[in-house]
């Protein structure tokens, strides 16, 4: 773009500053866990999450796969706050090979 004879260019920056919602959330009594993960195959404009839900040990580690479920970015964010807002808890976890 020019403007007054000088060449200006503006790069605008859309969407969130952390890309997407990432990692493990405990449930409050500690039975469940949902694993957020960004889908490496949606396109930028289109971004879909992945939301692993599992069962969890007494230790709060994942146990076995109850559900998958996939969904757009901002239901994903959606999603993440609403359970922080009920007591979930970021962990940082390692899924088990067993599982």
């Amino acid at each position: 773009m020019t403007l007054g004879g000088a060449n200006v260019w503006t790069n605008f920056s859309y969407g969130y500053r952390n890309e997407s919602p990432s990692g493990w959330l405990l449930s409050p009594d500690r039975t469940r866990l949902i694993l957020f993960i960004r889908n490496k195959k949606s396109p930028r404009n289109s971004m879909r999450i992945f939301a692993h839900t599992y069962y969890a040990n007494d230790l709060g580690e994942p146990m076995a796969i109850k559900s998958s479920t996939q969904m757009y970015l901002d239901n994903a964010w959606d999603k993440w706050h609403d359970l922080q807002l009920e007591g979930w808890t970021f962990e940082e976890l390692e899924l088990p090979e067993s599982v």
